[in-house]
């Protein structure tokens, strides 16, 4: 299993560009996983219904499964948000995951950046940035591809990430 990053600014297109390169990457026969961040409180549960009550009711997990899916909801309760590596060790085996957000991780990321979002680039400040997704010129020795050219982009992505064992010891040893 190997592990890249998307990061960029809110609006850069993180989330557009990706629902393009997973159709890209699953054309070559990869089973592809995501890890989002969110930076706000979020619910994936439906108020009223049963698996939402007992999470109310103070249950610390809630499972749900159906013959569709099946959804895990840990609820922290106070306690500290988990790092990547956690997370990613709750991941079933697939051959990439995509972990959009969690710019502040040291793992290998490609920078989305749009220059119409009127934001500064993340990569002279992050040296976990790797590559560049970019609707506009920006000088590095980086690679880049055009934000359109998801051919690349699921190129990049795919010869950047690294294996999930070297992520794990990347993000503890720079704690």
């Amino acid at each position: 299993m190997k592990v890249i990053g998307l990061a960029g600014w809110s609006g850069a297109g993180k989330t557009t560009l990706l629902t393009r390169a997973i159709p890209q990457l699953q054309k070559q026969g990869l089973r592809v996983s995501v890890i989002k961040h969110a930076h706000h409180a979020f619910d994936v549960d439906v108020p009223g219904k049963d698996s939402w009550k007992h999470r109310e009711a103070g249950a610390a997990e809630v499972l749900v499964s159906s013959s569709q899916r099946w959804a895990l909801m840990c609820e922290l309760r106070g306690a500290a948000e988990p790092r990547l590596p956690e997370l990613l060790a709750k991941m079933a085996r697939v051959d990439l995951v995509v972990v959009e957000g969690f710019k502040r991780e040291p793992h290998r990321k490609i920078e989305v950046f749009r220059a119409a979002n009127e934001k500064p680039l993340l990569f002279p400040d992050d040296p976990g940035i790797v590559g560049i997704a970019t609707d506009t010129a920006v000088e590095t020795t980086l690679p880049i591809a055009h934000l359109d050219d998801i051919e690349a982009v699921a190129a990049m992505l795919l010869k950047s990430a690294i294996s999930l064992e070297d992520v794990m010891a990347k993000c503890e040893a720079e704690g």
